[in-house]
């Protein structure tokens, strides 16, 4: 099965790159450092003691709370790789020099092995969900010890992956699998994992704690750029979520004439075409990147176009529609809205953070909608009734708060494998 599948691979590789370079038409990062995609690196070998894969921004930020756990028990030398370039920009602004940092090569035993032979990671620890056959060989090989952290696994990844179990069984042997909650551990057992090595840790979104500097800059944002004006954030919004938004937006100015609607889309490269949909429905927008100083009142939509800023604009806001909701996309974090104190509003599929998103709507801290019309009405529901959006913030931190300590049991099980040669602060 995986000499099919690395066949397959290696002749999809002129799709694969024509699909960068399509890409890299409205992200041009994506046309730089293909080199590192399949495995070459420059400079001499840098052996590093832990390697840590985060795909892209979402994986990144849980990362965050892992690597702030390792850097409390031990001293050790941390490599982080991604895939996407809005990945890499955010590893570089939070971490910058403090780990290495490159692209994970693609899943080829040539670039796969350049890349273990560079960095000789001591062990190996990969985001949520990339079961790689190539890489999880490699490393077995060499004997670098693997953990799946913060693992989650939907229903319906869980049946994709139901008629490949032998070749997951096989994979998946002697790999350590932090699982997020107990349905995830379920499914990882159901798809070929061994139960003895899956353990429930819990979320390690939960342990993140916002930057004391984010949120008086989110402060600030309010009082300078938003003033009294109530604040609608639409958060990493996918093509088609805006539309619903604006037209919900629409609805809602009659009885809301102040209120400011903030879009934060979830992928750089839809930043014009998100700007051309609030123009042509008729709104005055003001962008991040043209915001010079206070601009109040001058408009009632505002584009978010720059990377690594949402936490701040969240803090910023009285509501948040969380994106990837409306769309079956399957959601993004809720927890962060929840930190920053947001009022939350999600869409039906949630399926990237389903327990979370029950847990808070059965609590009465989060609103879920299923079309524009809901999203509208709730929308206004929230703006109208400050008292409402308080509780629901206060029931939203609470249930923060009481599910963190995923990056301590995270660091328990990364451990036995370290041994006893890193120094202990």
């Amino acid at each position: 099965m995986r000499s099919v599948y690395t066949s397959l691979f290696y002749a999809s590789l002129p799709w694969v790159l024509a699909r960068l370079l399509w890409r890299s038409r409205a992200n041009p990062a994506y046309r730089y450092r293909i080199a590192e995609r399949f495995g070459f690196y420059s400079g001499p070998p840098k052996p590093v003691d832990i390697w840590i894969h985060a795909v892209s921004v979402g994986e990144a930020e849980a990362a965050f709370s892992l690597i702030a756990a390792l850097r409390r028990h031990a001293r050790a030398s941390i490599l982080v790789t991604t895939t996407t370039p809005t990945g890499s920009a955010r590893v570089r602004k939070v971490l910058g020099d403090t780990v290495e940092h490159v692209f994970l090569p693609y899943d080829l035993p040539d670039g796969v092995g350049r890349f273990l032979g560079h960095f000789s990671p001591r062990a190996a620890v990969i985001m949520e969900t990339e079961i790689w056959p190539n890489l999880f060989t490699a490393c077995r090989k060499r004997g670098i010890p693997l953990l799946i952290a913060n693992a989650r696994l939907s229903d319906r990844s869980a049946r994709r992956y139901a008629w490949i179990r032998d070749t997951l069984r096989r994979l998946l042997a002697g790999v350590d699998i932090a699982a997020q909650t107990e349905a995830d551990a379920r499914r990882f057992v159901t798809i070929g994992a061994d139960p003895a090595t899956v353990t429930v840790t819990g979320n390690l979104k939960f342990d993140t704690e916002p930057d004391a500097s984010v949120t008086a800059v989110g402060a600030a944002l309010r009082r300078s750029l938003f003033q009294e004006r109530p604040v609608w954030l639409a958060a990493s919004t996918h093509r088609g979520e805006e539309k619903a938004v604006l037209e919900a937006f629409a609805r809602l100015r009659s009885r809301h004439p102040e209120l400011l609607l903030v879009i934060a889309p979830r992928h750089p490269e839809r930043f014009e075409e998100v700007a051309r949909l609030a123009v042509e429905a008729g709104h005055r927008v003001a962008r991040q990147t043209q915001a010079g100083g206070s601009v109040a009142g001058t408009f009632d939509v505002f584009l978010l176009d720059t990377l690594g800023d949402l936490m701040r604009f969240y803090v910023a806001s009285d509501i948040a529609f969380v994106g990837g909701s409306l769309v079956d996309i399957g959601g993004h974090n809720v927890v962060e809205p929840a930190l920053a104190e947001t009022a939350i509003v999600f869409g039906p599929f949630t399926r990237n953070f389903q327990q979370i998103c029950d847990d808070l709507e059965r609590k009465g801290a989060a609103v879920r909608v299923r079309d524009t019309g809901e999203l509208a009405a709730a929308v206004d529901r929230l703006v109208a009734d400050e008292g409402r959006r308080g509780d629901m913030v206060r029931q939203a931190l609470a249930f923060v708060r009481r599910n963190r300590g995923a990056a301590e049991r995270h660091w328990r099980l990364l451990a036995r494998h370290l041994g006893d040669s890193f120094q202990a602060h």
